[in-house]
């Protein structure tokens, strides 16, 4: 396809996209800006090469992921725009989320405050639960994965290694997952031990760890080392001597940051004194700080 002028146009270009900056890569994925002529605004465009991504990735991970983001609609999930698929490459078009991610704020400034940290744990929790009551597990929650809009506004993204799983209130009678997914770093000690796990639990596993980084700036456990990770998350979480993060907000993570039996639901989070402070309002919150 040309344009007027005789010039040939990328496949981009003749869906009516004007790409701008690099926004990040990975071994077989770029993430590029853009802006949508078709949408009137701009967005976030996930590159992927065929040549380059694993088979495997290819055949059962991209699928179910364009499956699972064509059907979810939520404030805080990232919302998926289009895909254009050609012989090399797929492309994923979705909001625009100009705030960043959580690591990059948490570099910026060191740790964020408790009333920003609790609007922002309102938003994940509601938006791990939106997922979860769909029948979605989204099995790879960090940092890096939660990102913030123009306004402030929390959204979770990649759903690469999200499943369907049967919605049922009954822990029973869930699906377990044998396949390890995400990070070591905000894995449970079921996944970690290599046994099969409740992946709801794991989701909210990950929620802890992302809550703990927010407030104290790092994360709680040291996956530098397998061995001592392990033996890290099966104890119960420290906290550091010198933070004046309070003791509700302490109470939360230790009760997420603790074995499967014991760790909270979703409905039990949402009745926590602390988490009840912080209403998700999707008002403008103040700016991240450090204290």
């Amino acid at each position: 396809m040309s344009d007027e002028g005789g010039k040939k146009l990328s496949v981009l270009e003749s869906q009516g996209y004007i790409v701008a900056q690099n926004l990040g890569h990975g071994s077989y994925a770029t993430v590029k800006a853009a802006h949508s002529n078709k949408h009137k605004t701009h967005v976030a465009i996930k590159i992927i090469s065929k040549k380059k991504a694993p088979q495997d990735f290819l055949d059962k991970f991209l699928p179910r992921e364009l499956e699972i983001v064509k059907t979810m609609k939520h404030p805080s999930l990232i919302c998926f725009l289009q895909s254009i698929e050609t012989t090399n490459r797929v492309y994923l078009v979705m909001e625009l989320a100009s705030g960043g991610d959580l690591l990059e704020v948490i570099r910026k400034n060191g740790h964020v405050k408790e009333p920003q940290a609790g609007v922002w744990f309102n938003q994940l929790t509601e938006g791990i639960s939106y997922c979860h009551k769909k029948g979605v597990v989204h099995r790879d929650l960090k940092c890096e994965n939660v990102l913030l809009d123009k306004k402030n506004n929390l959204k979770i993204t990649d759903f690469g290694f999200a499943r369907n799983v049967e919605t049922t209130s009954k822990a029973k009678d869930r699906t377990m997952s044998e396949t390890y997914c995400g990070s070591y770093a905000y894995a449970p000690p079921e996944i970690l031990k290599g046994i099969p796990y409740e992946p709801h639990l794991a989701d909210i596993w990950s929620m802890g760890v992302i809550l703990y980084t927010l407030v104290f700036g790092r994360l709680p456990f040291d996956d530098s080392n397998h061995r001592i990770l392990l033996k890290q998350v099966q104890s119960a979480v420290e906290y550091p001597h010198s933070s004046d993060v309070s003791p509700e907000c302490r109470t939360l993570i230790s009760k997420l940051l603790t074995h499967r039996s014991k760790r909270l639901t979703l409905e039990q989070i949402m009745n926590e004194t602390w988490y009840k402070k912080y209403p998700p309002g999707r008002e403008e919150p103040p700016a991240a700080t450090t204290k």
